[in-house]
């Protein structure tokens, strides 16, 4: 269910809105993979930087996908 959540966020360049653990992210998503453990991870932009996070499927929840602002 992550996945196409994702999925449709990445092709419709919608930012997203989850929990990461015990903090509120916001990011535009980039791509979906494995990492050198195997461990699925999604990579994106964090909102108001120009940095590039991983960030593990197991510590994600509380999806909510952010209608596209211009």
């Amino acid at each position: 269910m992550k996945s196409l959540l994702f999925t449709s966020a990445i092709i419709n360049r919608n930012r997203v809105k989850f929990l990461y653990g015990l903090n509120e992210m916001v990011l535009e998503p980039y791509y979906i993979c494995r990492n050198k453990t195997g461990k699925k991870v999604l990579y994106g932009k964090i909102n108001g930087s120009n940095q590039i996070k991983s960030f593990e499927y197991e510590k994600i929840s509380n999806i909510k996908i952010l209608a596209f602002e211009k």
